[in-house]
Order: structure tokens, then sequence, then C-alpha cells
């Protein structure tokens, strides 16, 4: 089978949906007008404004090239309350991080989600909650529905986060900005730090603890602007498809570097992938920059057990599975638990579909190994997404390199974070 080739400077990918959520959560916080330029279209980071709107906040969307969300607060006891449960369909991001700021609101919410939603764990946010003041209440299985009692204002806490979890960080912070007083949050493994670099709580410069964040809690929010730029973890597969394709050159332009958002740019190259940056700047106190795919290949399969590496490049990881699967043969992946617990189980979703395509994988309660692959008579395998956008999106790359059609169940949930996703690559491949 031919590869095919995909070349082009590609200025479209979407937004980035971790920086979008929290823009859109500390304007409805803060005092004054926040205005948020290119934010993210993805069905994830709308069920954030949505979750908003029902809370009252003031909310414009204009959807020009732009896209500049606009939203007005009078500071951090704004919202109001509202009459029906709070939707945050498939965003985990939405329902944890909101779950902070409802927690020191002086009303009742419910928290609620689709079917995948429901089904993740919501006990390691409820317990710091509990701790600050708040009356947090979860299903038997410590599961959304999360009913929330707030408390204003909550007590500050001194809290480690028990797993590597930006939303867990950050929803406790969000809670820390309503406590009289002054909240310590820590982690024994850094993970993303939007939150804090946006609320201004470190200098991303020079961090001096950046597993210590400190919280002075009743402190005005003064409004500002932010500039979101191209999502890193949507970048993962445009890399990916420039390697499998070896392109000659695939520009991906003012994608997001922070440095804990750029793990699988280590891991490919220490597997001999080395991405190319350029025109590296700050922007709304994000390193922002251009990537170049210059023919890229593996020297060696990906090997991934560094825990740090993990959760920097937790949603990642599906997709340079498949790529590591399909370059290779090969792919090793452990300490990654926590896949277990994303919109779907990403390891058995993983094992399961590449299994159908003939790879041999082996299972661990943390991980897989893939050990080769054999020789399979079907010429079109059906792929289980479990609705799960990254899954779709990673055997969707997946299916250009392949001597069989791969037909996936739900194409579509592609639009949770990356709504353009399939016709995009589509307008890179060369005829």
């Amino acid at each position: 089978m031919k590869r095919p080739q995909f070349r082009g400077t590609v200025t479209a990918l979407p937004p980035d949906k971790s920086i979008s959520h929290r823009a859109a959560l500390i304007g409805a916080i803060s005092t004054g007008e926040t205005r948020i330029e290119n934010f993210s279209a993805g069905e994830d980071n709308q069920s954030t404004l949505s979750a908003l709107l029902q809370l009252g906040v003031s909310i414009r969307q204009d959807l020009s090239s732009t896209r500049t969300v606009t939203i007005r607060s009078n500071g951090l006891f704004d919202l109001k309350p509202s009459q029906t449960p709070i939707q945050c369909n498939n965003s985990g991001s939405t329902m944890r991080m909101l779950a902070g700021i409802l927690a020191a609101q002086p009303f009742h919410s419910t928290l609620v989600g689709d079917a995948s939603l429901m089904k993740r764990p919501m006990k390691r946010i409820a317990l710091p909650l509990s701790q600050m003041g708040a009356q947090v209440t979860l299903s038997e299985a410590d599961t959304a529905p999360i009913e929330i009692r707030g408390k204003k204002p909550l007590s500050p806490i001194a809290y480690q986060t028990p797993v590597a979890s930006a939303q867990v960080k950050s929803c406790v912070i969000f809670a820390a900005l309503h406590a009289d007083g002054t909240s310590e949050i820590s982690e024994a493994i850094q993970t993303r730090n939007h939150t804090e670099t946006m609320l201004g709580l470190i200098n991303p410069d020079s961090p001096e603890k950046p597993d210590k964040i400190t919280v002075r809690g009743l402190n005005p929010i003064e409004a500002k602007s932010f500039f979101v730029p191209a999502d890193a973890s949507a970048s993962c597969f445009l890399v990916a498809l420039a390697l499998l394709s070896k392109s000659p050159e695939l520009v991906l332009k003012n994608v997001c570097l922070n440095p804990t958002r750029t793990g699988f740019l280590t891991i490919l190259a220490d597997a001999g992938a080395r991405v190319q940056t350029d025109h590296v700047r700050t922007i709304s106190g994000e390193t922002i920059g251009d990537l170049i795919c210059t023919n890229l290949s593996l020297e060696q399969p990906l090997r991934v057990s560094d825990k740090a590496l993990i959760a920097n490049a937790i949603d990642e990881l599906p997709m340079l599975a498949v790529l590591s699967a399909f370059a290779t043969g090969e792919f090793e992946l452990y300490h990654a638990e926590e896949l277990r617990t994303k919109e779907s189980d990403r390891i058995t979703a993983l094992v399961l579909n590449l299994e159908a395509m003939g790879f041999v994988c082996e299972t661990f309660p943390d991980g897989f190994v893939v050990k080769g692959r054999k020789t399979i008579s079907n010429k079109k395998i059906h792929i289980q997404t479990f609705n799960d956008h990254r899954i779709a999106m990673s055997f969707g790359i997946a299916s250009y390199f392949c001597n069989m059609e791969l037909a996936l169940d739900n194409p579509d949930c592609a639009a949770v974070s990356f709504p353009n996703f399939f016709s995009l690559i589509e307008g890179l491949k060369q005829s």
C-alpha cells in the first residue's frame, strides 16, 4: 500500500480546549468585562458556556473568524442559582472545575452529564470541597450527579492532590479563590498549569515552586483579555499524520507550547522523531509557536513509563500508542491507570481495536504493550470509538495507513474537541 502524502501549513487547528474552559470560568468570577479571542468551538467548551449561562452569567459570542467570547461579571459571587440541573454533557473539565466555584455560592446546585460523564470518578473533588465547608453529595458509585450546597465563604485548605489531575487541582484553586484565608495546593507530579498561569499565581518564566500554589482568597479578580492558541493535544494528531506518511513538510501554526503540555514531543524525540519549533513567543502568559514536521521518522518504538511525562501527555497517549503500533509494530505503556477514567476506558478501547486489526497486545491494570502484528483476512474492521473523541481521531489517522477499511462507529464524536478534524485532514492530502 502506497503511503498517502500530507503537506501544507495548518492555521485552522482548534483553539486550545483547556485554556478556553479556564478563560470562561475565570471570566465568570472576575470583576468587569473579560474578552476571550479565538475561543474553542468544540462541544466541550460550548458546554462550559452553556453551564455558565444557566447560572446567569452574561456571555456574548462573536461567531466570526476571531471567535471572540465576551463575559461580564461583578466578581466572585455573581452567579445565580439554576432552576434545573446544570448540564455538562461530555465535559469532565466543565463539571470538575465549575464545582469548585459552585462550592462557594450561597445556593444549591446539581451537576449532571451524558452517560459517559456520569460514570467518571468525582470523589476526588468532593473530598477537598467538603473539607472547605461545602456540602457535596455523590451517587453511591462516587459519580455524578453532584449535589452541592455552597458555603460563603469557604474555609482555606492545605491540600495535595491524590492523583495527577489538572482538573482536580483547578477545582481546588477555584474554590480557594472564594475562601476566607490563604490556601496551599500542591501536587506530587506537576500537571498542566494553565489555571495558575492565567490567574497570575505563578510566574511562568521562573516558577520557584511549580508543585505548590498559594491562593489568597476573597481578593477581587480584575477582568482581562485572553488569547487562546491552537490546541497542543490536537496538534499531536497532525504530527502523527506527518510521521506515518513521511510527508516532506507539515507546518502547524500558533500551537500552545506550554512546557506542561509538550510531553508528547519529548516522548517522540526520545524515539528519534524531533519536531522543530519556530516563531516561539509569549501571549497571555502562554508559550506559543509553530511546529514544523519535516521528514520525521521513529527510530525505535515508543516506550512510556515516566509518571511525570504520562501526566504531561495523558491526552496524547492514545494517538502515540496507535502511531507507535503502526510505525514500528511495538509500543509499551506503564503507570497510566488514569487512562481508565477518561471519556472511556482508553486502555481497553485501544487494545480492543488494535487487536481487531491484528496487533498482538498484552494488557495490565496501568497500561499495555503491543508486541507485533499477525496477518488477518478481514478487509473491513469495525472500530469501536466508545463515543470517545480521542479514540475516534487516533484510529481516524490510522485509517490512512492500513491495507483494510476502518469503519468508525461514531466519527462525529471528534467534534467534542476538533469539529473539523476529518475535513481538515482531507484538505491536506496530496492527490
